[in-house]
């Protein structure tokens, strides 16, 4: 963005034109001695120093056009958005335990549930057109993941860039003594997040915390079985996340009749996987209690549709405050003009000097 700070100071540009017309006007009275013609005068053949003695005068038009320049202050400037949001806080729980290997058909490829998750997930807090997602540049979002233990992956942030590589590094548990399906201990661990985040935030961002404003907080629970192992039952991380005021969306994953893997010493072979079904009257009663959702999802699509719900659900509020930054830029050109007049009178004294 450019712009003069005092632009009436470009009207001494008009200086020299209207001098150059009174002059000319002033050429035009009778002359004082007369002369039947100047025609042999015009035919005299003409030296470069008469060719040239224009530029002294020249170099002071173009000082005084440079000052009437650095006069007006020309200024460059720079707009920049400052964002006073109001967003949701988001912690995404997956479940990662050896029953997400199950394959599932996502954009005409096969894949486990995870990496299919992991994929929508993406989607979801990075934006994609195709899947109507807007993505979610002014949340906090963190994530957990569970299968026997729940563990902290990425807490919560407002640097998104930073997420992407964690979600990368989520695999499923190849440990025995690691797999099942603790859901209230992820869900408790996510719910103290949450109610945590204001300080997490101020920390982050060493401001005052009231600069950005948590409209709500909500957990996205994804998983394909039950509660089954773990401290905490569904119903007391239930209780945790209602008195904390978080809402929890419940997505349960079953893939239909899939492709199940299964490793032995020889390596993974895949099965024909059979119809899964698992109790959902826990995950259901859940998000009921907190103000959530609950959804199945059967494929990808469905999977898509629930996060697009999500997304028409929890939006944010952003108030966008702009403000432009000058910079002077006025030096360089009166330093121009100063050139020019020293040019002029360089040339003045030397080369095209006059003598009375």
């Amino acid at each position: 963005m450019f712009r003069f700070e005092t632009p009436y100071s470009l009207l001494l540009l008009l200086l020299p034109p209207l001098l150059w017309f009174w002059r000319r006007w002033r050429r035009q009275r009778r002359a004082a001695v007369g002369f039947s013609s100047l025609q042999q005068v015009r035919q005299t053949a003409r030296s470069w120093h008469l060719r040239l003695a224009w530029l002294p005068n020249g170099c002071l038009l173009l000082c005084w056009c440079c000052l009437c320049l650095a006069l007006a202050r020309p200024q460059a400037g720079r707009e920049q958005v400052h964002d006073a949001s109001q967003g949701v806080a988001i912690e995404m729980v997956i479940d990662k335990s050896t029953s997400m290997r199950q394959e599932m058909e996502y954009e005409n490829q096969r894949m486990n549930r995870l990496e299919a998750v992991k994929k929508v997930f993406a989607s979801f807090v990075f934006g994609d057109s195709e899947k109507n997602l807007r993505g979610r540049s002014n949340d906090l979002i963190g994530m957990i993941t569970f299968a026997r233990y729940p563990d902290t992956i990425c807490p919560l942030t407002l640097s998104h860039a930073a997420l992407r590589p964690f979600l990368e590094s989520v695999q499923l548990v190849n440990r025995r003594n690691e797999d099942g399906t603790a859901i209230g201990d992820a869900l408790a661990l996510a719910a103290a997040r949450l109610k945590t985040a204001e300080e997490t935030l101020a920390m982050q961002t060493r401001k005052d915390p009231g600069a950005y404003q948590i409209k709500s907080k909500i957990i996205i629970l994804l998983t394909d079985g039950e509660n089954n192992c773990g401290r905490r039952s569904i119903a007391e991380a239930a209780e945790l996340a209602k008195n904390w005021g978080i809402k929890v969306y419940a997505i349960g994953v079953s893939g239909g009749e899939g492709v199940g893997v299964i490793n032995t010493l020889l390596g993974s072979f895949k099965i024909p996987g059979r119809l899964q079904r698992f109790d959902t009257s826990e995950l259901e009663s859940l998000a009921e209690k907190t103000g959530g959702i609950f959804r199945l999802a059967s494929d990808s699509k469905s999977l898509i549709a629930i996060y697009q719900e999500i997304d028409r659900l929890e939006r944010s509020e952003v108030e966008s405050v702009r403000f432009v930054d000058y910079k002077e830029l006025f030096v360089p050109v009166a330093l121009l003009a100063l050139l020019f007049l020293g040019l002029h009178l360089l040339l003045d004294s030397t080369l095209f000097r006059r003598i009375p």
